[in-house]
């Protein structure tokens, strides 16, 4: 199946994480969940929210801790999609870097 953005490894672990059911994902805790830099994310979650794959919203009400959150949450119409292509990809990936657990060049994972 063709795709509207590029789908690599990193591609894939945001949207596995935008997949796992948590409503207050926001771009730090995707990042930390993925184990990949929010240099990294920010791009992939702006790419996918400009194909319409993924809509996203700003916090309503801050709290006194910072500046406000974007959410990011994986578009109704492309869930089963998104669901498919990350079955499809993971299952022909062996590399445990496509789990976010490992990166090249580091040892150990996180």
């Amino acid at each position: 199946m063709a795709y509207p953005f590029r789908v690599t490894d990193a591609t894939l672990d945001v949207i596995q994480t935008l997949l796992s059911g948590d409503e207050e994902l926001y771009g730090l805790k995707i990042a930390k969940a993925t184990g990949r830099p929010s240099g990294s994310v920010v791009p992939i979650l702006m790419r996918l929210e400009g194909c319409g794959w993924v809509l996203s919203e700003w916090e309503q009400a801050p709290e006194a801790r910072g500046p406000r959150r974007r959410f990011y949450r994986i578009h109704p119409d492309h869930l089963s999609e998104a669901r498919t292509l990350v079955a499809e990809r993971r299952q022909h990936t062996t590399s445990p870097s496509s789990y976010g657990r490992f990166r090249p060049g580091f040892e150990g994972g996180r």
